[in-house]
């Protein structure tokens, strides 16, 4: 079982930054890729960016690319979203994920932390 845990969020004006953390339980959390997504208002929720377990890897939505970045401390068992440039299309709830298995579906997820950034 994995217990994912998100913080970081809050307001920001357009152009800011802020840090997302995911804190995670489990002795394998090094073995895990982990994923970030988000879900605006009436919208579905959509990818934003995954890393590897080893954190050699990692992809982004285009709609994030060169404004994110996806990092983790193993040691820590935290993953991390740095999130730069912030638009008010950024705003939504940010939820991280991991798979049970190694090429498997998100299984787990957190409770989710929200991001409003004001134009």
């Amino acid at each position: 079982q994995v217990q994912l845990v998100e913080s970081g969020g809050g307001l920001v004006q357009a152009g800011g930054s802020l840090r997302l953390s995911c804190a995670a339980s489990g002795r394998t959390f090094s073995s895990r890729p982990m994923g970030w997504f988000r879900q605006a208002p009436g919208k579905e929720r959509e990818f934003v960016a995954r890393i590897s377990g080893s954190g050699g890897s990692t992809y982004y939505a285009d709609s994030v690319k060169g404004r994110f970045t996806i990092s983790r401390d193993n040691a820590k068992n935290t993953v991390y979203l740095q999130m730069n440039s912030l638009k008010p299309e950024d705003t939504a709830v940010y939820y991280c994920a991991a798979p049970a298995a190694l090429g498997g579906p998100y299984d787990y997820w957190g409770q989710g932390t929200q991001v409003t950034v004001s134009s």
